[in-house]
C-alpha cells in the first residue's frame, strides 16, 4: 500500500482529460516523498491497511458532515480506534457508518459563506491547493464537480483523506497530491475552479503564489481565495515577528485593498470580497479528535480581540476573481 493511489490517479487523469497537464505527476510525488520522509508513514499505512471493507448504503456529500452509512453489521467501535489513530483531525466533519469525526475546524462553516457566491461547479475541473485532508474536495464533488484534485504536502492529511477514501467511495473522481504547488506542473491553464483557501499567509512570497494559482487557470476561470487579513482601509501588510496566533510561517498578513492589488498584479480580473469573517470558537476548537491547544489558547485571555503576541484576532476573508 502507498499513500497515493497511483492506479486510481492514473484514470482520472485519463478519464478527465488532464493527462497532458499531469502526466508525471506520479514521479513528482513519489520523488518527493522520498526526499521528505516521515517517519510515521509506515504506521499510517499500517493503520489503512486494516480498515474492513463496507458496503455502502447511502452516501451524502452535500451535507454539512459528509456521510457515509451501511445496513451491515460492523464493528463500529474497532473503525473508530483506528480512525482515533490518525489523530490530529483537524479538517471535517466526517460521519462515518455512525462514528462522528468532531474536528478542529468546522470546515461546514466556511464552506457555507463561499458556496453561494462562487460559480457554479457542475462539470468542473477543480483544484484545491492546501486541501488539508480534503473535507472541501468531496463537498465539491457533492457540488457537481467533474473531478476534484487536491494537493497538501502533509502527510498524515493524506493518510486521513485515504481513510475517508476507503469508505466513501474508491471509484469517486478525486485524489490528493502529497506535495506542494511548486511540484506542480504550472504555466499550463487546464483547471476551470481553483481554491486556495487558509494558504496564501503561508507564502513567503504572496504574489508569487497567485500567479502560480492564476498560471492553471483556463481562460474564464475562477479562482476562490481565502487568507487572513488585517482590517485596515489602506494598503498594508503584517509582518509578524515570530508568531502569529502561535502558527510558524505566517509571513504577510495583507489588508483587503493590499489583497485585491496583489490578486490583480496576478493579472486576474472581475476581483470581489464576498466574505469578511472573524475566527470564532464554534468554527476552531479542541475537540476529542483534535485534543490540543486550538483557538482560545491562541487569543489573548485577558482581550480576545488580540492574539496571544498582541497582533489583532484571526479575521479571514475570501476573494474571487477570474482568469
Amino acid at each position: 500500500m502507498e499513500i497515493v493511489d497511483y492506479d486510481h490517479l492514473a484514470r482520472l487523469l485519463d478519464t478527465h482529460d488532464l493527462l497532458d497537464w499531469g502526466r508525471d505527476l506520479e514521479s513528482i510525488c513519489k520523488q518527493f516523498l522520498e526526499d521528505n520522509p516521515h517517519g510515521r508513514t509506515p504506521i499510517w499505512l499500517e493503520t489503512l491497511s486494516r480498515l474492513p471493507e463496507v458496503e455502502i448504503e447511502q452516501l451524502d456529500l452535500n451535507c454539512n458532515a459528509v456521510t457515509v452509512t451501511t445496513l451491515q453489521d460492523i464493528n463500529t467501535d474497532l473503525i473508530a480506534s483506528e480512525l482515533m489513530s490518525l489523530f490530529p483531525w483537524r479538517k471535517g466533519p466526517f460521519h462515518i457508518h455512525g462514528i462522528d469525526i468532531d474536528t478542529e475546524w468546522r470546515s461546514d462553516l466556511k464552506w457555507d459563506r463561499v458556496i453561494p457566491h462562487i460559480s457554479s461547479l457542475k462539470g468542473r475541473r477543480v483544484l484545491d491547493i492546501g486541501c488539508g485532508n480534503g473535507y472541501h474536495l468531496w463537498r465539491m464533488l457533492g457540488a457537481g464537480a467533474r473531478c476534484a484534485v487536491g494537493v497538501d504536502p502533509m502527510r498524515l492529511f493524506a493518510a486521513q483523506f485515504q481513510a475517508i477514501r476507503h469508505f466513501v467511495g474508491k471509484e469517486l473522481p478525486v485524489s490528493l497530491l502529497p506535495i506542494g504547488i511548486e511540484n506542480l506542473p504550472l504555466d499550463q491553464p487546464t483547471f476551470d475552479t481553483i481554491f486556495s483557501m487558509g494558504v496564501l499567509y503561508h507564502r513567503r512570497d504572496p504574489v508569487t503564489h497567485i500567479h502560480q494559482l492564476r498560471s492553471l487557470l483556463k481562460p474564464g476561470g475562477e479562482l476562490v481565495l481565502e487568507t487572513l487579513i488585517i482590517e485596515d482601509e489602506d494598503k498594508s501588510v503584517l509582518v509578524p515577528k515570530d508568531r502569529y496566533a502561535r502558527m510558524r510561517n505566517v509571513w504577510n498578513i495583507a489588508s483587503l485593498p493590499q489583497l485585491t492589488e496583489w490578486v490583480r498584479e496576478a493579472g486576474m480580473r472581475d476581483i470581489q470580497i464576498i466574505d469578511v469573517s472573524p475566527t470564532i470558537s464554534e468554527e476552531q476548537r479542541t475537540t476529542r479528535w483534535m485534543p490540543y491547544h486550538s483557538l482560545k489558547d491562541f487569543l489573548d485571555p485577558d482581550d480576545p480581540a488580540k492574539t496571544i503576541e498582541g497582533y489583532p484576532a484571526p479575521v479571514r476573508a475570501v476573494a474571487i476573481a477570474r482568469a
